[in-house]
């Protein structure tokens, strides 16, 4: 199933864009109840005024504010920036620190959010299980685990330690793009023929295909998709 999914997205990645490790840990605790996209729309200005984990941390927090207030939630994600910036300074002089063990004892930094800027800012694979990979690897039945770090050493356990980053980006891509928390468009799933939830969704081909979605920056159109069955379509 890894297999064939990476085929229908070759092109997976992390889809915040950042140019440092404080830029993607900064960016992934913004990603919190808004999208990729809109995050990306924030973080130029954000990082232009404030470069660096001090001039965060002692940023105005009404200018901040006013910068992350399209990515909802502001007061608080802003609150949860200068904290963990500050944690930053105070124990690693300002640098972002590239080990498990010391990332999830910065305040706000979970595993999930560990995991991508380990996987993406530093190259150590690591599984990210947020609400997408979760829901797909319950329905794909790799595990029946609810709670995220057991889901994460369950599929850890399946995959090779070498794929755990890539696995997490096409997983991420999949639930985003094809296999929705309501709908999934079961009739357009490159894996459909193997999956066990097939049929929970919308199995008619042409139909799942209405129901592909992608996070599209501003003013851009999906491409209507060509005209045919698509690639192991289990009809």
């Amino acid at each position: 199933m890894y297999r064939l999914l990476r085929e229908r997205y070759p092109y997976a990645h992390c889809e915040l864009d950042f140019e440092s490790p404080l830029q993607l840990l900064v960016a992934t605790v913004l990603s919190a109840q808004t999208t990729d996209v809109m995050v990306n729309t924030v973080t130029p200005e954000l990082f232009a005024r404030w470069p660096d984990a001090a001039a965060l941390a002692g940023a105005d927090r009404e200018a901040l504010e006013a910068v992350l207030r399209p990515t909802g939630f502001f007061r608080a994600k802003s609150e949860s920036v200068q904290r963990l910036c500050a944690d930053l300074v105070d124990r690693f002089d300002g640098e972002v620190p590239g080990r498990l063990a010391d990332l999830v004892t910065l305040r706000g930094v979970g595993r999930k959010t560990a995991n991508v800027v380990l996987g993406n800012a530093f190259g150590v694979p690591g599984i990210t299980v947020d609400t997408h990979f979760g829901r797909l690897v319950r329905r794909f039945g790799w595990t029946q685990e609810e709670d995220p770090v057991k889901v994460e050493h369950a599929v850890g356990a399946l995959i090779p330690s070498r794929d755990w980053t890539d696995l997490s980006h096409v997983l991420i891509f999949h639930g985003r793009r094809t296999c929705h928390a309501r709908r999934p468009a079961c009739g357009a799933c490159p894996v459909a023929r193997l999956c066990p939830s097939y049929g929970v969704g919308e199995t008619d081909p042409t139909a799942a295909r209405k129901l592909l979605a992608y996070e599209l920056a501003p003013g851009a159109v999906l491409p209507e998709p060509p005209p045919g069955p698509l690639p192991d379509d289990p009809r």
